[in-house]
């Protein structure tokens, strides 16, 4: 195999990778043994049909397609092995550009490098201070949270719905005077007030008592997710069913002591209080950290290549869908019921791409100015850590760990190192 790499514009690079004639025609005949039970000769056997006569009958390229799949993920794989110099940050581009027996077979993969970043000032960067006062009325609302997930629900038959109750109802949804697809549903549990369905239809059903059939009258939005029926106004029968409404539990030390560990109402809302204090202080550091690095990037100069933005969007789709997975959702299931494309989803993905890859960047340049390392100390303590996520021994767990993979560990820690660098260099104001 020979290899040539062309240095393109905007970190971009192209390898053309030649394999050997001999190499080529191995993998022909490879495909031609997978396949030649499928084809059918007159006068032979399923199966028994000799190369030649096959390739004469259907073509000298019947068997190249399966031949160059076969070879061009090897031969990729062994000519990044011969330019380590570079590093590689996208999938490749392939591009066939000779292919044909007894020749050698000749492709090109074109990729994205990763992009030079100069820094411009990234010790002193001015930051707003945040206010992590928590307050009496938050803090009541907090509990307030707590008190209605301890709500009891109690069935009402003596009056009429009223905002925050739960009413079971019928109903069917018609456009022009014709029910549309998704419009119906039967002993449907609606809160009132939760605005979980459109315009005013919740509160047009406040005031209605158990048996009345209604007629609510609303518009769609005009951003609808059925084109169908967006900015359309509707007509739905309505019956109610039943009504239902949450008693709420008294403020008091048999409340605290319910949903809490403490024995009294004060010493809870102590509790509250501490913990809305931490999280503010967490939310508050993290927004510190995202200001001050992005700051970096703005005083920073570097060129991402298109095709490493693609990249990171792709891989961020992947990894949202597999979050959809576990969720027990499949990514058809998500784009169905949000009425989106996957077209749509890699677009909106494509402003956090950029700044993901952006900040990461400017933390490796960083990491390199400053000449920061990760400690096996602290390689050790990150793998205590994973290992008792995966409910694992860390020892075991590092044996399972290759040299590339705790270089990316090690070249992580670096980062979230020059992360915490630059955010004590900050000055906030």
């Amino acid at each position: 195999m020979s290899l040539q790499v062309e240095k393109l514009e905007k970190n971009m690079a192209k390898l053309t990778i030649e394999v050997p004639a001999e190499e080529f025609e191995k993998a022909i005949e490879t495909a031609y043994q997978k396949n030649k039970g499928k084809i059918n000769v007159q006068g032979f056997r399923k199966g028994k049909a000799p190369r030649k006569m096959i390739e004469k009958m259907y073509g000298a390229s019947i068997f190249y397609e399966e031949a160059a799949n076969e070879i061009i993920p090897t031969a990729y794989e062994n000519a990044l092995g011969e330019c380590e110099d570079l590093e590689i940050v996208s999938q490749p581009d392939i591009e066939v550009t000779q292919i044909e027996s007894g020749k050698n077979f000749i492709f090109t993969a074109e990729v994205a490098l990763k992009p030079e970043v100069t820094l411009g000032d990234y010790k002193g960067i001015e930051v707003e201070k945040a206010d992590v006062t928590v307050t009496d009325e938050e803090v009541d609302a907090e509990i307030n949270k707590e008190r209605e997930n301890s709500a009891r629900v109690i069935t009402v038959e003596d009056r009429a719905v009223a905002d925050g109750d739960i009413a079971n109802i019928d109903f069917e949804g018609f456009v022009d005077g014709e029910a549309f697809e998704g419009g119906k549903g039967e002993s449907y549990e609606l809160t009132i007030g939760s605005h979980t369905f459109i315009d005013t239809f919740e509160e047009q059903l406040v005031g209605k008592n158990i048996g009345d059939e209604v007629e609510v009258n609303v518009t769609f939005p005009e951003e609808y997710h059925a084109p169908d029926l967006a900015g359309k106004p509707a007509v739905f029968k309505v019956k109610i069913n039943g009504i239902q409404a949450k008693e709420l539990p008294e403020l008091d030390d048999d409340f605290a002591q319910d949903v809490s560990e403490f024995d009294t109402m004060a010493e809870y809302k102590e509790d509250v209080k501490k913990k809305l204090e931490e999280k503010k202080k967490t939310e508050a550091d993290n927004a510190k950290e995202e200001a001050v690095v992005a700051k970096i990037v703005e005083n920073a100069t570097m060129e991402i290549p298109d095709a490493m933005l693609d990249t990171q969007v792709r891989q961020m789709v992947n990894d949202f869908a597999q979050r959809l997975q576990m969720q027990g959702l499949s990514f058809e299931q998500y784009m169905q019921f949000t009425g989106a494309t996957p077209e749509q989803l890699l677009e909106q993905m494509r402003p956090q791409a950029k700044e993901r890859i952006e900040s990461r960047l400017v933390l490796e340049a960083v990491v390199k100015a400053e000449n920061i390392e990760a400690t096996e100390e602290e390689f050790k303590e990150e793998m205590e850590k994973m290992a008792k996520m995966y409910q694992m021994e860390a020892d075991k767990l590092i044996e399972s760990i290759g040299e590339n993979e705790k270089k990316n560990i090690m070249a992580d820690l670096a980062v979230t190192k020059a992360a915490k660098f630059v955010v004590d260099a900050a000055v906030e104001k």
